[in-house]
C-alpha cells in the first residue's frame, strides 16, 4: 500500500458503511497535516454539465458526485495542460482545476473529450489529522493515483480495478458482498 500523499487513489474499505463513500475510489489533490481534499471518481450523476451550468447549456458532459462537501461548486481535474492554463500540476498526467473559461470556450468548441476531464459536484474533504486516523483504521486502501483510474470511461468498475491495481490480498475483496451479512 501506499502512503498517503497528494496524488494517491483512497479506495473505500468494502465493508464502509457511510453512505457517502460506499464502495468509493477518491483521488487526493492534498494532502497536508491540517487539511486534505480531493474528488470521488466513481460516481457519475444523473446531470450533464449543461443541466447545471448556464453557459454550458446544451453541453452533455457527465458531471461526477465530487464529496459531500459544497455541493454547489463545480471543480475539475484534466489531462490537456496545454489547453488549460493555471491548473494545479498533481502527478505527471493529472491537473487540478485552471482557467474554467477556457474549460467552457473548449467544451463548446469539442476540442476536449470525455477522457481529457472530469467534472465534479462538490467534493471530498478531511480535516486536520481526521484522513491519517481513518487510514489508521483500515477505511481506506492506497495505491497511486493514474489517468486509466482518474479518466475511465467505465465508471462502474473503476473501484475493482483500483482494487486489482493494489494487487495481493486485495484483489480478493472484489468478490465481497456490500453487506455480508445479506449472504
Amino acid at each position: 500500500m501506499e502512503k498517503i500523499q497528494t496524488g494517491t487513489i483512497l479506495i473505500a474499505d468494502p465493508f464502509l458503511k457511510d453512505p457517502n463513500f460506499l464502495r468509493t475510489v477518491i483521488f487526493l489533490c492534498e494532502h497536508k497535516d491540517e487539511a486534505s481534499f480531493g474528488f470521488v471518481i466513481n460516481r457519475k450523476l444523473d446531470h450533464v454539465i449543461g443541466d447545471l451550468m448556464t453557459e454550458l447549456e446544451g453541453c452533455d458532459f457527465p458531471v461526477f458526485y465530487g464529496g459531500p462537501v459544497q455541493q454547489n461548486t463545480i471543480h475539475f481535474l484534466h489531462r490537456k495542460p496545454g489547453l488549460i492554463t493555471g491548473g494545479e500540476k498533481i502527478t505527471d498526467e493529472i491537473y487540478w482545476g485552471g482557467e474554467f473559461d477556457e474549460v467552457v470556450s473548449l467544451l463548446h468548441e469539442n476540442k476536449l473529450l470525455a477522457d481529457d476531464i472530469r467534472l465534479f459536484l462538490g467534493y471530498s474533504g478531511w480535516g486536520e489529522g481526521q484522513l491519517t486516523q481513518e487510514y489508521d483504521e483500515n477505511t481506506w486502501i492506497t495505491t497511486y493515483g493514474n489517468p486509466s483510474l482518474v479518466f475511465s470511461q467505465d465508471v462502474s468498475s473503476v473501484w475493482k480495478e483500483a482494487l486489482k491495481q493494489v494487487g495481493g490480498k486485495y484483489e480478493q475483496l472484489i468478490h465481497y458482498p456490500i453487506d455480508p451479512q445479506l449472504n
